[in-house]
């Protein structure tokens, strides 16, 4: 059989092989198989040795030809392949777009958040600004400028974290107090929310907690705006019907001092075991400015006056939500958090 007669038949059975592919796995085995370095049109083309100059030209050419039809065939049959298999795939893989979709659960404040947002909220509708400041608070910010001289037992009572003879980790937000009342001249009225530090961790306190501290101060403030104050804040956050009652206190930066109790929230005031069957739960704290404190920021206590107050955070959380672990605010257990909605 001459060469031409070879290459047609060759061709022949490659184009058969190649409509019966039936995948490109297939497909490119059976190019190898026809077209490859050691495959059959190679191995008719080494018999071009035993032809003559004239038929040389002849049969190279054919042999062109035959390879260029075979690569376009079996570039055509690797597209219809391909879209073979996208049909069958889409076929197998169809969505049924009636169906409802999966929801994304929406994440949550946390509830120390939605309190503080809701505190901001409600002394901010009271006229009152709200500053910040650092959590590593030098002694006379946190102690000294608030009437808690170095040997003062007030200083026990905080169980401070020490960082330097001079340095700690704020017991209280206080020190915003001082440094804004340096900072500006009367009248201010201002809320300072964050976190504050002591030694202290059982069911009802932390190490890390956070509480808020307000202050207000101008000429001819009194006892009695101090109670107005408090009395329309917790009208705010407990409701109009709860009770409030305050209690003679003592605090080394306020005199007079007082503490704040609503009636319980768990039994309205009848008497349970979280109250310890008084009927009340002490929420704040609260005075009137002590004059030595204005002495530390050089106000004029003959001038002015003022009442500052502060409270903590979780505890306001716990009372509100009726959370009766403060540890589980700081677990990050996914189904307690779930619980407060925005």
């Amino acid at each position: 059989m001459s060469l031409n007669d070879q290459l047609e038949s060759m061709q022949t059975q490659a184009r058969q092989a190649f409509d019966a592919a039936g995948d490109e796995a297939q497909l490119q085995a059976i190019r190898v198989q026809y077209l490859g370095k050691k495959g059959a049109l190679t191995a008719i083309m080494k018999g071009m040795g035993s032809l003559t100059a004239e038929e040389r030209p002849v049969v190279g050419a054919l042999a062109n030809q035959v390879k260029d039809a075979l690569e376009d065939l079996c570039e055509q049959r690797l597209l219809e392949l391909r879209q073979q298999a996208l049909t069958q795939r889409l076929q197998r893989e169809k969505i049924d777009v009636s169906l409802p979709g999966r929801r994304h659960r929406c994440g949550t404040k946390h509830p120390v958040t939605l309190v503080t947002e809701q505190l901001v909220e409600i002394f901010s509708s009271l006229g009152f600004a709200v500053a910040q400041g650092p959590e590593v608070e030098k002694d006379f910010y946190n102690f000294e400028a608030l009437n808690i001289p170095k040997d003062h037992p007030a200083r026990d009572m905080q169980d401070t974290f020490y960082i330097t003879a001079d340095e700690v980790l704020r017991t209280h937000t206080s020190p915003v107090q001082i440094r804004s009342m340096l900072a500006q001249r009367p009248p201010l009225r201002i809320i300072a929310p964050g976190t504050v530090y002591r030694r202290d961790s059982d069911l009802t306190h932390s190490p890390m907690f956070h509480q808020i501290e307000g202050f207000l101060v101008d000429e001819g403030i009194t006892f009695a705006d101090l109670k107005g104050v408090l009395t329309a804040f917790i009208t705010a956050f407990f409701g109009d019907q709860v009770g409030v009652r305050f209690r003679p206190s003592f605090f080394p930066f306020t005199e007079p001092s007082a503490e704040v109790d609503v009636a319980c929230v768990i039994c309205r005031g009848s008497g349970c075991r979280v109250c310890k069957q008084s009927g009340w739960l002490e929420i704040l704290g609260s005075g009137m400015i002590d004059p030595a404190v204005f002495a530390a920021v050089d106000y004029d206590a003959s001038r002015y006056s003022g009442f500052a107050f502060g409270m903590g955070l979780e505890r306001l959380a716990m009372l509100k939500y009726g959370v009766n672990d403060l540890r589980l605010f700081y677990e990050n257990d996914i189904r307690f958090l779930r619980q407060f909605v925005c």
